[in-house]
């Protein structure tokens, strides 16, 4: 499907108006399911840290324009937020770890907190006010307890065409007064995305004193972590704009739906837009897309048919 997402990304649509992505919580890593589109993007990163404040546009990046923000991202705007610092950088929160609860849980050392201080806040809306953004194509946040709250942030109008939006909700109280997963499905109840991905994590439900008392050694406790059963405490989810009729979509944003259904390997959908692309805008690249994700979902049956074939085959001679 590589030549098929090089057509979308070379089309005059995309080309004169880049696919927006924003990453909360980067870690300075490419988000994988970025590989292919990065070059093409314009992409807004928010990496907490003591510079200036404000934000830089990296000449020399992954992507066709980035710009990082040297700040918090937060639903409040230039606020001195107090900000915890954890053990673990990746758990490090404006929200204060919830200790009680991780006691039950071999992982709560990571969320230890060895220092605070006071970092200035950046909203999500002010941000692309700043730069004279008005649309947001994918939102992936891993924002350590306050998902919901950056996204309801975000204005009407962008929010609700924002094409994918990835969001890392809590099942237990690791942080206090977080946004948990109840509260974003029940947001998400009446507005127009459906469920792509749904991947449960966790770690052993055991406590951190009794876990660490085990053994001694670091490797083997890290393989005991992987021996134990986890127990849920996060969910990694993706939500897909529906395309609602009662929403005007441009050319444009049929395309990106297009192009990131296939990301997400969500064939099907991307077959059913390319057919509505078509529809509406009489564009051949639409009919191209709906000939080339067909042959796409053909080829995955044959594969799939060859596969059973081959296991009742195994299961006859097994038999013998």
């Amino acid at each position: 499907m590589k030549n098929l997402i090089k057509t979308i990304l070379d089309s005059p649509d995309i080309i004169s108006f880049p696919p927006v992505l924003v990453d909360i919580g980067a870690s300075g890593q490419l988000h994988k399911k970025w590989n292919l589109i990065a070059k093409h993007s314009i992409c807004i990163a928010f990496d907490a840290d003591e510079r200036e404040f404000g934000f830089i546009e990296k000449k020399e990046s992954n992507f066709k324009k980035l710009f990082v923000y040297n700040c918090i991202v937060s639903d409040k705007d230039n606020s001195d937020q107090i900000f915890y610092l954890t053990r673990s950088p990746y758990c490090s929160s404006i929200l204060k770890p919830d200790f009680k609860n991780l006691a039950n849980y071999s992982f709560a050392d990571i969320f230890q907190i060895i220092n605070t201080t006071k970092l200035k806040t950046v909203s999500i809306s002010t941000a692309l006010k700043e730069l004279n953004i008005n649309q947001v194509d994918w939102f992936k946040t891993d924002s350590q307890g306050i998902d919901l709250r950056l996204f309801k942030n975000l204005n009407d109008e962008i929010r609700e065409k924002i094409i994918i939006a990835e969001f890392e909700p809590g099942l237990i109280d690791a942080y206090e007064y977080e946004d948990k997963l109840y509260s974003l499905l029940e947001y998400m109840q009446n507005k127009n995305y459906w469920i792509s991905d749904f991947i449960v994590k966790g770690n052993p439900r055991i406590s951190a004193g009794l876990f660490n008392s085990i053994y001694s050694n670091k490797k083997l406790n890290k393989l005991l972590a992987l021996s134990l059963k986890p127990a849920p405490g996060w969910i990694e989810m993706t939500i897909i704009n529906s395309f609602d009729d009662k929403n005007t979509f441009s050319k444009r944003e049929y395309l990106l739906g297009c192009l990131f259904a296939i990301i997400e390997k969500q064939y099907g959908f991307a077959y059913e837009l390319s057919i509505k692309g078509l529809e509406k805008y009489k564009d051949p690249i639409f009919d191209e897309i709906k000939r080339k994700v067909l042959k796409k979902v053909h080829l995955q049956v044959y594969k799939l048919k060859f596969l059973l074939s081959a296991i009742n085959r195994i299961k006859e001679l097994i038999s013998r």
